[in-house]
Parts: C-alpha cells; sequence; structure tokens
C-alpha cells in the first residue's frame, strides 16, 4: 500500500484551517529533495513553515510533495518538501496536530515509454480441450 502521510497531511491542513488556526509544518531538511532557504534551517536541520492560505501562493499537496510560494525576508522563494520529510504538522495557536515516524520518500513513478507491439511469428491457433 502507499504511504498514507499524505492523505493525513492534507486532512489535518482542513481541519487546522476549518477551525480559524495557522498550519505549520515541521521539516527535516537533511532528507533529498527538499528545497527551502537554508538561512532559516535550524541547528538540528529542522525548518517550521507557516502553509496558512494568506502566507503562501500557489500551495499544492500531492502525493508525492507540498510545493509553494512564499517570502523570507521580503524575498519571494519557491519552496518542495517531499511528504517524507514531514516530521509533523500542527496549529499555532494551540500546538494540535500530528507528528509522523521518520519513513522512505517514494519517488514519483517514471512515464513508461510507450511498447511496440510486435507481430506473432504464427498464426494464433485454438483447440478443444475436453
Amino acid at each position: 500500500m502507499t504511504s498514507n502521510r499524505p492523505y493525513l497531511l492534507r486532512a489535518f491542513y482542513e481541519w487546522i484551517t476549518d477551525n480559524k488556526c495557522t498550519p505549520y509544518l515541521l521539516v527535516d531538511t537533511h532528507l533529498p529533495g527538499v528545497l527551502v532557504p537554508q538561512q532559516h534551517v535550524n541547528e538540528d536541520g529542522q525548518i517550521v513553515l507557516n502553509v496558512s492560505e494568506s502566507a503562501v501562493a500557489g500551495l499544492t499537496m500531492d502525493n508525492y510533495a507540498i510545493r509553494f510560494s512564499a517570502r523570507f525576508g521580503g524575498v519571494p522563494t519557491d519552496i518542495q518538501v517531499p511528504v517524507g520529510a514531514v516530521v509533523g504538522i500542527y496549529a499555532r495557536e494551540n500546538g494540535q496536530g500530528m507528528v509522523f515516524e521518520p519513513e522512505d520518500t517514494p519517488e514519483p513513478p517514471e512515464p513508461t515509454p510507450p511498447t511496440t507491439l510486435k507481430k506473432p511469428s504464427k498464426k494464433p491457433s485454438l483447440r478443444v480441450v475436453k
């Protein structure tokens, strides 16, 4: 089965915003594919990202990554976080949310090249089986 993490992230994001709270993501920046401003990463290699509607633009949360644009020190920055790098999601106002266990981040499936059908080497035949 696929990871349930992206589904839980989307559900908690919706739950937090429906309750008029600010969703924060805690991200492990050591994992491959994490694109965040390194000057804001703490000494443990983690960063907290405010992903509220008022703080980000173009937020997408698919089964592989969370992507959006945000300002850091007034500079617009494109952010990408593989779902496996998300340590937790919580509400800033009360800390309610969820912390995740470490897991491998699956890579998006590679598109398969179209296969060419080759002609059968001999005619198909049918036989009666009793």
